[in-house]
């Protein structure tokens, strides 16, 4: 049976290193795969400053039109960590030391460790769910549909499975790839007769270089695998009848 509703979210990267190009941002592939494979489909991302008014506008802005909101980011000990104290403000709650992340980072750190840096990640919006934290002890949190994770890419991974028995999604979104010895203006107008043909899948084209040699690659998304198997069916008889070449080790 198929979940025909839709179940979306959008994504906020939260930090001015981000916006300056010294930290690459990971974040939004591991966060949009994972959510892939629970049926959510990110629909927007956005890469905002350390600025509390711009968390406010974006987080009040995004968690009405999607079912969840993911922010990294900003939950750290330093200074310009502000994103804890920016949802709170958000959805108008009262911003302090949350007693069970607080008792949570006192048992982590050895007697003396616990200083004013390490405490400030036990502030938060004192009524919010704690998302735990198996590699760094700081706990994230969610209030309602937003959820709100730390920025290091391995420290985030490695807690977003502990959310997959609370998220509810639909059907996982499957992917078929095939890529081909060809340019995009070559098989545009197919592929374009392809996908107005099918409507229930998404068709992506993107151009890649290897081996000097340009090629593309024809990505397909559904949540439905007989129309994604369809769809590809098509596609591979266009190719044929072409003859372009497909290529298997990109």
């Amino acid at each position: 049976m198929t979940n025909k509703k839709e179940i979306t979210a959008g994504i906020i990267i939260i930090g001015n290193e981000v916006l300056s190009g010294r930290t690459k941002d990971i974040n939004t592939s591991t966060l949009a795969k994972w959510l892939n494979s629970l049926g959510i489909q990110v629909k927007e991302v956005r890469i905002i400053a350390d600025d509390e008014a711009i968390i406010i506008e974006t987080v009040n802005n995004l968690r009405k039109r999607f079912n969840y909101i993911f922010t990294t980011g900003g939950i750290g000990p330093t200074h310009d960590d502000i994103t804890a104290e920016s949802v709170s403000k958000a959805f108008n709650l009262n911003y302090g030391f949350h007693k069970e992340a607080y008792s949570i980072l006192e048992k982590y750190y050895k007697p003396g460790e616990f200083n004013d840096g390490r405490q400030k990640m036990a502030k938060m919006p004192t009524t919010a769910n704690l998302i735990l934290n198996p590699t760094s002890g700081a706990p994230g949190f969610y209030v309602d549909n937003v959820f709100c994770l730390p920025g290091v890419p391995s420290i985030l991974q490695s807690m977003i499975g502990g959310l997959n028995n609370i998220l509810i999604g639909g059907d996982p979104i499957l992917n078929l790839t095939i890529s081909l010895r060809t340019v995009e203006s070559e098989i545009a107008k197919s592929i374009t007769e392809i996908q107005n043909k099918n409507k229930d899948v998404e068709i992506g084209s993107y151009p890649f270089f290897k081996a000097g040699k340009l090629g593309v690659s024809i990505v397909l998304r559904s949540s439905n695998r007989n129309k994604l198997d369809q769809c590809n069916k098509e596609i591979l008889n266009f190719v044929n009848s072409k003859s372009i070449k497909i290529i298997e080790d990109v």
